[in-house]
């Protein structure tokens, strides 16, 4: 089995849990699939993070894909020791998604609606870093762009850590400001964005 063959398998297995069992799970649990759609109207950052992460989305199914097909090859030829561990750090990166998605329980939404109302999250992994379930789908994208390092997995990981930049400094932060006030002001001074100790943010 090729480097490609396993890139699909894993990128198959990643679209097939965070977004396929999870979005049945919210359905079968509140009558609601969890998807908000793009935000914000056409041409405003809110909207180009929404067009983003669907041409990550797109562009990390075709990276192996085409490569397969002798379409594309990769820039680079890693080390075999590089190669496994991106292979290792993608299939944390699916089953970390997973659960941070899980502990979200309700709450959990992909995209924002300005006229509803969620609990707002702090516990489990939340209590590490505020948006665990984005830090994951990152640590997925680059294992997946070190196993196959062509120019459409860099592609689809360079817009999607665009992409989520654009969706939670832009969309969510904001939002949850205004929904959740300062308590979430609070969260934000304690708590890192991406990755622990990093991106507090203070809310005038």
């Amino acid at each position: 089995m090729t480097r490609a063959h396993i890139a699909l398998l894993l990128f198959a297995l990643y679209m097939t849990i965070a977004f396929g069992i999870r979005t049945v799970q919210h359905l079968r649990a509140t009558g609601s699939s969890g998807f908000q759609g793009i935000s914000g109207a056409p041409g405003s950052a809110s909207w180009f993070g929404g067009v983003l992460f669907v041409l990550a989305l797109a562009m990390g199914a075709l990276a192996p894909v085409l490569e397969l097909a002798g379409l594309v090859e990769s820039i680079v030829e890693l080390p075999a020791w590089v190669a496994w561990s991106g292979a290792a750090l993608a299939a944390v990166g699916t089953l970390a998604t997973y659960g941070s998605q899980v502990a979200m329980g309700k709450s959990w939404r992909i995209g924002v609606r300005d006229t509803e109302r969620t609990d707002l999250v702090t516990e489990g992994p939340f209590q590490i870093v505020r948006n665990p379930i984005f830090s994951c789908m990152l640590a997925t994208g680059a294992g997946l762009t070190l196993l196959l390092p062509n120019v459409l997995s860099l592609a689809s990981m360079t817009c999607l850590f665009v992409a989520v930049e654009l969706q939670v400094r832009v969309v969510e932060e904001p939002y949850l400001y205004r929904t959740h006030g300062q308590r979430y002001a609070d969260y934000c001074q304690r708590v890192g964005r991406f990755v622990p100790g990093l991106g507090l943010r203070r809310f005038p």
